[in-house]
């Protein structure tokens, strides 16, 4: 009998899990796929960014950036939100907005962006900077909570697609699409874009948690990408991109509803990708090397969901991450152990309002 079962080894169940077993709990992982990490953990644009996905999501953020420091997590890399001229409104709506947050941003001229962003076309004239975002090493974070449960007992079972889930005598009697029978005294539902479906298994409300597809490419470019150039971001979600590894990732900023799948891109989002990004700079496309898409998943209210269930004891909450659950992940995981488990709050989570992330306030 395991006391906790944790549906999904994305960065949400890895992290969880790890924080669970630290706590001295018994945990299992059931991950349907053949890897940790498949959906949308392996496919994030992959940066830690203090505004991204509103104030609600900045206590998390900043509570989780001296772990990812800590830990070698991040690289310094900077963002710009970029602002056409008829734009200009909303760079001062989005300091109004996260001025209060304690994020670190400052409005900056047209001479200072463009010293930032050389290449940019003319139309394009203020910027709001925000020097603390990072690159983070995805692969590198979820494999150190993969780790540190395993180092704490953590079961993985990969391959464990679940099939049922059956509530009997304080317990729940799982079992697998391959047959496989496990017991635990909690379930909790880490399940991304799955985790309404999951709900449904366990005859639990569905909370109405919606995947939503991204794109991304990769692109050669001439000028060749400068390692140093910042995350742009435009200010009206139209596009954002950043240099990797010599080449330039882009995104669309798009969100399309989807069933629960192994997202593909579409080649018309690619080419709007594109259009779009020929518009902001003069930079040459030579060429689309990859290109891939990913689901992020998120509640009616796009706040994440952390927490036991109001209606069914014995299962809990810890989905709808938005795309932002792997630059959360050290604070959520803690904060969701500490409900859990009955644990006080420590200084990671003292300053966090777990009411923000409750299941309960969709009843």
């Amino acid at each position: 009998m395991h006391d906790f079962a944790i549906i999904g080894a994305g960065i949400a169940g890895a992290s969880l899990a790890a924080e669970l077993a630290a706590g001295g709990a018994d945990v299992l992982i059931l991950e349907a796929e053949d890897r940790p990490g498949y959906h949308a953990t392996g496919r994030s644009a992959a940066f830690w960014e203090e505004c991204y996905g509103g104030p609600e999501i900045v206590p998390l953020t900043l509570s989780s950036g001296p772990y990812l420091r800590d830990g070698g997590f991040l690289a310094p890399r900077g963002a710009l939100y970029i602002a056409r001229n008829a734009d200009e409104p909303a760079l001062d709506a989005f300091m109004e907005r996260f001025g209060p947050t304690g994020v670190t941003i400052e409005r900056i001229d047209t001479a200072g962006l463009r010293q930032r962003l050389p290449g940019l076309q003319t139309d394009w004239s203020g910027a709001v900077w925000e020097p603390a975002c990072a690159d983070i090493e995805v692969a590198a974070l979820h494999a150190h909570y993969l780790a540190l449960g395993r180092r704490n007992g953590v079961q993985l079972q990969q391959r464990a697609r679940l099939a049922s889930a059956l509530q009997r005598d304080g317990a729940w009697e799982l079992a697998t699409e391959r047959g496989e029978q496990f017991r635990a005294r909690t379930l909790v539902n880490a399940a991304g874009a799955w985790a309404d479906e999951v709900a449904r298994i366990a005859g639990v409300r569905p909370l109405g948690i919606t995947p939503l597809r991204r794109t991304v490419v990769q692109l050669r470019i001439d000028p060749p990408i400068q390692s140093d150039l910042p995350l742009v971001l435009d200010i009206g979600g139209g596009f954002y991109f950043k240099p990797e590894s010599g080449r330039l990732w882009l995104s669309l900023n798009d969100e399309t509803p989807s069933e629960p799948c192994d997202a593909a891109p579409e080649e018309l989002d690619v080419a709007e990708a594109i259009d779009r990004f020929e518009r902001a700079v003069d930079w040459k496309v030579v060429a689309v090397e990859r290109k891939w898409a990913g689901l992020r998943s998120f509640a009616p209210d796009r706040c994440p969901v952390y927490g036991a269930d109001p209606q069914c004891a014995g299962f809990a909450w810890f989905a709808g991450q938005g795309g932002y659950g792997i630059q959360t992940s050290p604070a959520a995981a803690r904060l969701a152990s500490q409900l859990l488990l009955g644990n006080e709050r420590d200084d990671m989570t003292r300053g966090l309002d777990a009411s923000l992330y409750d299941p309960a306030r969709f009843d």
